[in-house]
């Protein structure tokens, strides 16, 4: 079975309960959820998630039919089928003793990144993009020491409108 990685969006009902519900249903399909992010949408009471999976296509059709069986979902679509726009935002706290702060805002710059946060001995980096993008940014930053890294996970939705 050929795996591939899918974005999906679920607009659901903001209930306690529901971001479980949903996590499980992947879990118990053997799907792993790589990232999952949770916000309000546009509509009051509703809040849309957006997961990134990696998985056979069948066995996500699959799961995205027995997500409409949960009583909070209100809609599920498939946004890798689709044109997207998807991000990602990390933060980043590298060992930076005043000496190499040039030589680390060097590398910041050309990713449109920012130093958001500047202690006696390390730098907050904050950058914003696709997960390649971010992985890359990690990757540059990792000689200096990251002490400490954190990741928002993907927020995604289609490009142009689908009506």
């Amino acid at each position: 079975m050929n795996e591939t990685r899918h974005t999906i969006a679920v607009l659901v009902n903001n209930q306690p309960g529901v971001l479980q519900r949903v996590a499980g249903l992947f879990g118990r399909r053997g799907f792993n959820i790589e990232s999952i992010t949770v916000g309000e949408s546009e509509e009051q009471g509703l809040s849309r998630m957006v997961i990134v999976t990696v998985g056979d296509d069948r066995t996500l059709d699959q799961v995205m039919k027995q997500l409409y069986k949960l009583i909070d979902v209100i809609r599920v679509s498939n946004l890798s089928n689709h044109p997207m726009v998807a991000r990602e935002l990390a933060l980043i706290k590298i060992n930076a003793e005043p000496g190499m702060r040039p030589e680390i805002l060097g590398i910041v710059e050309p990713f449109r990144a920012a130093v958001v946060d500047i202690g006696p001995h390390t730098l907050i980096v904050q950058v914003v993009g696709d997960s390649e993008k971010i992985d890359a940014m990690v990757e540059l930053l990792r000689p200096y020491g990251i002490r400490e890294l954190t990741r928002t996970g993907v927020t995604a939705m289609v490009r142009g409108s689908l009506n």
